[in-house]
């Protein structure tokens, strides 16, 4: 079955090329396309999309307020695809659910194989946007207290940073998937976090000190 998907982008001339290229992948059905977030989230909810294709800087409604509506009311997950990696866009959308966020100037084969990926349930970022997310993490959230946790929460958190998703995680420890989110949602809370991306860059940046 293919891997149905919506591109959303203001700008027509890359909605056009990006629906070209990406529709000759035999695994990849378009769905269609979107000029804003507002009617990205319009499609969503009236069909079935897998992968969302997202520009921030939109009229009417921005990618990043976009991904948080398209995550939290469709089933469709969400990447982000800009030329913009300014850091408050990239924490925004990643806070918001965003499961992937890559530059625009990725070639047709790093963009499919993002796809690909978050469609399995992988999250996706490219290193300069990690680079640029780890550096707005704040020092409390990025001190490492591994008196905080379990052995178990701590095996987690290492697992998360190793890139590794939860089905990855679960077949690692020999636990279920529900288990491994039951253990990420104890982990979010006591760190004050938002979301596994930050977990890896408060691991990464505590062991690195």
């Amino acid at each position: 079955m293919a891997i149905r998907v919506l591109i959303c982008d203001d700008d027509a001339l890359i909605r056009e090329s990006l629906k070209i290229i990406l529709g000759m992948n035999e695994e990849i059905e378009i769905v269609g396309t979107a000029e804003n977030g507002l009617k990205a989230l319009e499609i969503c909810s009236k069909n079935i999309v897998d992968i969302v294709l997202l520009d921030v800087r939109m009229p009417v409604m921005d990618g990043v307020k976009a991904t948080k509506e398209i995550v939290g009311k469709t089933r469709a997950k969400v990447i982000i695809l800009t030329t913009f990696d300014e850091d408050e866009y990239i924490n925004e959308a990643v806070k918001n659910g965003a499961s992937g966020y890559i530059l625009k100037n990725n070639s047709p084969e790093k963009i499919i194989d993002t796809i690909k990926m978050v469609f399995k349930g992988n999250k996706v970022m490219e290193d300069k946007v990690f680079e640029k997310l780890k550096e707005r993490m704040t020092s409390n959230q990025s001190k490492l207290d591994k008196g905080l946790f379990t052995d178990r929460e701590l095996s987690i958190v290492e697992s998360i940073a190793e890139g590794l998703s939860n089905k990855e995680i679960a077949a690692k420890l020999f636990i279920s998937e529900g288990t491994v989110k039951n253990y990420i949602t104890n982990i979010l809370n006591k760190t004050g976090l938002s979301h596994r991306t930050q977990i890896a860059i408060y691991y990464l940046k505590g062991t690195n000190k």
